[in-house]
């Protein structure tokens, strides 16, 4: 069953800091195309440092990016920057921001998670994941034993009980109230609920859950359960409490109604096997392939077939296509070890009969993220796909909600990149210490 606990969380002092805007990011992995920099710029102390930090030439085992976010830890805490929260707390986090012209509101419960294994049931994955990420990662954690980011899960609350709990608690003036760089047009906001009988109506809520999904930061759950098996070898005395039993997560219900899912796009690019046409000719075994005028009029007719299966969108040099799947049988014989649900997903008839089967791109090389880039805005796609012969976009829809937990319920990982839930939980608005002698 889902145990939550509140926590001590180190954050960053508001006497120190004046603008929480110039020392919280984006999550790790969302921090490439020169953003790096942009927060560095912003703050000495911006979480940057800690959680992406730049690597020097000179780095060694002794000095490293690992060993300089401890010591910024470490100093940040010494120097009063960091504090760290008198009592037990959760964090009720709402990310407010317009979609489609409406505003809308993403309700969440930063929390301290146990950590349980993918098998028990209790928290599941709908990704599958990739070894580079987890050991960074897990130098991360074996040298500062602490938790920046949260991993955003999905739990299962059909009426909403919980989210209508923490309303009726948060009655005041958020503690936090802030516009991150990268997405500025979400507006973050933060509750300290220290409150005994707040915290232990939330617990017994969640205590019965099981199937939690995790939605984002598949590498960092797995790493927190090599963590904590790590840590259990080296103190096999220590409590159930220990801090590094837990990890921090962003918990959103299902059935919120600010949960957001946008498509993620696929660039392909240096491809030299086969020319646009050719690939064209040979999709058209197995799609309905119309030629349109422009990319307005491929995005309307792919904004017309939201919630149909094996739409897609083609951008080449000088045309764009739309692509609509005949039929799902090919799936069966492409895929025939994995559910139906599976099969019909827009992202494996993608991957495995577009990209693999008609392009000839192997398995091994989408994995690797060889000659593909995952695009959420397809602005520098189009722009790309203008200038190089050799580059294809294909446009896709949204995933659903009811496909990842369709997917999850059956034990099926779906292809790499299927979600991309907004906005990002963002980082740096708390920090869970798990070190051997933190309890919870």
């Amino acid at each position: 069953m889902a145990k939550l606990k509140p926590f001590k969380g180190i954050r960053y002092n508001p006497d120190k800091i004046s603008d929480m805007a110039t020392v919280i990011s984006q999550p790790y992995d969302r921090i490439r195309h020169g953003l790096q920099e942009k927060y560095y710029a912003l703050s000495d102390y911006n979480v940057t440092r800690m959680i992406k930090g730049k690597e020097f030439e000179t780095d060694n085992s002794d000095e490293n990016v690992y060993t300089r976010a401890q010591a910024f830890l470490t100093k940040w805490l010494a120097e009063g920057i960091l504090i760290r929260e008198d009592k037990p707390a959760i964090y009720v986090y709402h990310q407010e921001f317009s979609l489609n012209g409406e505003q809308v509101t993403r309700k969440a419960i930063i929390s301290a998670l146990e950590l349980a294994r993918f098998e028990e049931g209790i928290v599941l994955p709908h990704e599958r994941t990739h070894d580079g990420p987890k050991m960074d990662r897990l130098n991360l954690t074996r040298s500062t034993e602490a938790y920046f980011g949260n991993i955003f899960t999905l739990y299962p609350d059909a009426e909403n009980k919980i989210d209508t709990i923490l309303d009726a608690a948060i009655q005041r003036e958020p503690d936090v109230d802030v516009r991150e760089l990268f997405e500025k047009d979400v507006r973050q906001k933060l509750w300290i609920v220290t409150d005994d009988a707040v915290l232990a109506v939330v617990q017994a809520e969640m205590a019965s859950k099981t199937g939690l999904i995790i939605a984002d930061g598949h590498h960092r759950y797995e790493t927190a359960l090599a963590y904590r098996d790590e840590q259990r070898a080296k103190f096999p005395d220590a409590p159930p409490d220990a801090g590094f039993n837990y990890l921090m997560v962003a918990l959103v219900s299902m059935s919120n109604p600010g949960l957001t899912i946008l498509p993620t796009h696929r660039l392909i690019f240096d491809y030299k096997k086969m020319s646009a046409g050719d690939i064209l000719a040979k999709a058209a075994e197995f799609f309905e392939i119309d030629e349109v005028v422009s990319r307005a009029a491929l995005e309307s007719k792919m904004e017309s077939a939201v919630g149909k299966m094996g739409c897609f969108g083609l951008a080449t040099k000088d045309r764009f296509h739309f692509l609509t799947l005949k039929s799902a049988s090919i799936m069966e014989t492409l895929a025939p070890s994995r559910a139906q649900v599976w099969q019909t997903l827009d992202a494996s008839i993608l991957h495995k009969l577009l990209l693999e089967h008609v392009m000839e791109i192997s398995e091994a090389t989408i994995d690797a993220i060889e000659g593909i880039e995952y695009l959420r805005e397809t602005d520098l796609g189009y722009d790309r796909v203008a200038a190089e012969e050799t580059t294809l976009l294909f446009i896709v829809n949204a995933t659903r909600m009811e496909q990842i937990t369709a997917c999850t319920e059956m034990g099926e990982k779906m292809p790499q990149k299927s979600t991309d839930f907004y906005p990002k939980v963002v980082t740096g608005l708390a920090i869970l210490d798990v070190g051997v002698d933190e309890r919870l």
